[in-house]
């Protein structure tokens, strides 16, 4: 078994996944994520973007192939090592914001920091700061319920980014939030991910998005691409042919 290079905090080889009604999610995608980059995930809707992210975090179980965290193979844990694995070193942000509507906001972001064993005193420091800097932190003591949806989508932000994860998995973190919302939030993520070393796996079908990122990796149908760009030359009806996508 060949180990992940040492400076990968994630590496995956020859993913395979197939969905339970038999369509394909991943066919044989390999790549490594270095300590502390931003990779950005891209490709359109239903090309395997989220279920990559879920092999990575443990979150789905690898069918064929391999996952490493830290030159530790994930692949080979049971199902409780590896939601141990998801709740005390990896982050996770959804596209739509799932949040606990009898705790209030701050105690929504603080939940992961006390569920890992940290005070109440100590949690909420951490969560009213992120919600803060997420420009939410005047709504910290509503429920919920009283937010609007793209309030509540940077409470589901500062709660993944308040415990410090080694690894932050974002699936269409912005997807929620207006266009005008998207460039503060996500460079609030991009700057809280470098200025604090924490690497993230961001899925994304925006490439403004993915713009923020150090490295692109581009999937269609389960596999990864790349694009070759092509002359301007025309063809027979005097159309001109620019890219492939292979």
């Amino acid at each position: 078994m060949e180990a992940p290079p040492d400076n990968d905090v994630l590496w995956a080889r020859s993913l395979h996944f197939t969905h339970r009604d038999g369509s394909p999610g991943l066919a044989g995608i390999s790549l490594g994520v270095r300590q502390g980059e931003i990779l950005a995930v891209n490709g359109p809707r239903g090309s395997g973007k989220t279920t990559l992210l879920r092999c990575l975090s443990g979150l789905l179980p690898v069918r064929s192939g391999e996952v490493w965290f830290n030159s530790s193979p994930l692949h080979t844990l049971g199902p409780a090592a590896r939601e141990r694995l998801c709740r005390e070193r990896f982050g996770w942000i959804d596209p739509e914001p799932v949040l606990v509507p009898e705790l209030s906001v701050w105690e929504n972001a603080a939940l992961p920091m006390m569920l890992r064993g940290a005070g109440r005193r100590r949690a909420k420091v951490s969560a009213l700061e992120w919600l803060k800097r997420l420009d939410v932190g005047d709504r910290a003591r509503c429920r919920p319920r009283a937010l609007r949806h793209a309030e509540r989508q940077r409470v589901a932000i500062a709660r993944a980014l308040a415990p410090g994860p080694e690894v932050l998995f974002a699936d269409e973190p912005t997807a929620p939030l207006h266009h005008a919302d998207r460039t503060q939030v996500l460079r609030t993520l991009a700057t809280a991910a470098r200025s604090h070393g924490i690497t993230v796996v961001l899925a994304t079908h925006d490439p403004d998005t993915a713009a923020l990122a150090d490295r692109t990796v581009a999937l269609l149908d389960g596999r990864r691409v790349h694009t070759v760009h092509l002359p301007d030359v025309p063809d027979a009806e005097g159309r001109a042919a620019c890219s492939l996508s292979v």
